[in-house]
């Protein structure tokens, strides 16, 4: 990293904001604590950015979306503020820095990424900045308000953590999940199981026929994972059912997987199946993001940093569906460190204000020279989709 790059990045500043964020446990599925985390990231954003954000509470989750300038926006800095972690996890993985290395909990997916976000676009119009707060659920509440900030901004760049080595994300598999039921018919499985029809048996076919839908040379996985068979040991099974994991590179091959699985017929005579679920989150193909992470390499290369690399992940993220709405997306240009979800998640702190540097350079550069795709924001953006906006604390309740 040159000392001109670094310029203008407070670390001690930018650190003070990501401890004020990871000491605020944010668990997804408590609506109460998300709230609360909602308001501290709140007031770290207008701290930096010097105005208020918008609060949209949706089935009683707290999203924060501030935009910059009075004129349209066209670039979209995404992230989220909920993490994985349950409440108490701060009273034994608390939040330090020591020998260059910080660690608490939601440090690295995704509160530094925030921090990051929030000091880049510091100063800067035609920017909007939205903090979703259940992405870690699969975005339940949120997906349609990212994918209309996503649709009316020319580019978006995501603040999930970055892949191993920093490495930026071109490539985020999509999401299919399922849930294949399986109907049989119960009997006594000593006295007369001629009588029934075994659940689990067909069950068994349905799991090995999912499992040959995958295709190793297309990056294609189908994975059953949780299955349930039977009520008794001494009864035929009734009932079973399986989960599917589906992840796939391309829209052609989610779009093949989904054909496949709801094609399903059952094996045994009486037997009947019902599958439920479907694509949950499309795939962010490479050339979504390749005229974004050019201009990223550019942008290094002019400020003298090292040259971002590039990696394909299966884990999804919301920049997946902020590309399926065909918006230029790149991912990955938050912290550099390891272990997300993981107890040993961690953020390297030398590696900051480099990051934080490109990430303000690629914000002013797209602000100056839009992406030749010449996508129009402000005249696409439809109505809001918001439940309740408010200036002041969130709403509580709504999802259970």
């Amino acid at each position: 990293m040159t000392a001109a790059a670094a310029s203008g990045v407070d670390l001690d500043a930018l650190l003070h904001d990501v401890r004020a964020l990871v000491e605020c446990e944010s668990p997804s599925a408590d609506l109460a604590a998300v709230a609360r985390s909602a308001e501290v990231v709140a007031e770290v954003g207008t701290r930096r950015l010097g105005v208020p954000p918008e609060r949209i509470v949706l089935e009683g989750c707290t999203h924060l979306r501030w935009q910059l300038g009075s004129g349209p926006s066209r670039v979209l800095l995404l992230g989220h503020h909920d993490t994985v972690w349950p409440l108490g996890t701060l009273a034994r993985r608390p939040f330090a820095v020591e020998h260059g290395v910080l660690r608490g909990p939601g440090c690295f997916d995704m509160l530094a990424g925030l921090a990051m976000a929030f000091e880049a676009a510091a100063g800067t119009e035609g920017v909007t900045i939205l903090v979703t707060g259940d992405e870690e659920l699969g975005s339940p509440t949120s997906r349609g308000l990212v994918e209309q900030e996503g649709a009316a901004a020319d580019a978006v760049l995501v603040l999930e953590a970055s892949a191993d080595g920093g490495a930026l994300k071109t490539e985020r598999k999509g999401v299919s999940l399922y849930d294949v039921e399986v109907a049989g018919r119960a009997a006594h499985a000593g006295l007369e199981p001629e009588r029934g029809t075994n659940a689990a048996v067909e069950l068994a076919h349905v799991v090995l026929a999912l499992a040959n839908l995958g295709d190793s040379a297309a990056g294609t996985t189908v994975t059953p994972t949780r299955a349930t068979a039977g009520t008794t040991t001494n009864t035929v099974p009734a009932a079973a059912r399986v989960a599917v994991d589906v992840r796939a590179r391309t829209a052609a091959e989610q779009q093949r997987v989904d054909a496949a699985v709801r094609s399903l017929r059952p094996v045994l005579p009486g037997a009947g199946l019902a599958v439920r679920g479907g694509p949950n989150r499309p795939p962010l193909e490479s050339s979504a993001s390749a005229a974004l992470f050019a201009r990223a390499c550019e942008v290094a290369a002019r400020l003298g940093l090292p040259a971002p690399t590039s990696a394909s992940v299966g884990g999804a993220s919301d920049g997946n569906f902020t590309a399926g709405v065909g918006t230029p997306t790149l991912d990955g240009l938050g912290a550099v460190g390891g272990g997300a979800h993981a107890e040993d998640e961690h953020v390297l702190v030398a590696e900051l204000p480099g990051r934080t540097a490109l990430l303000r350079g690629l914000v002013a550069d797209l602000l100056d020279t839009p992406l030749p795709s010449g996508r129009g924001g402000a005249g696409r953006r439809g109505p809001r989709l918001d439940e309740r906006t408010n200036a002041g604390p969130p709403t509580r309740g709504g999802r259970p």
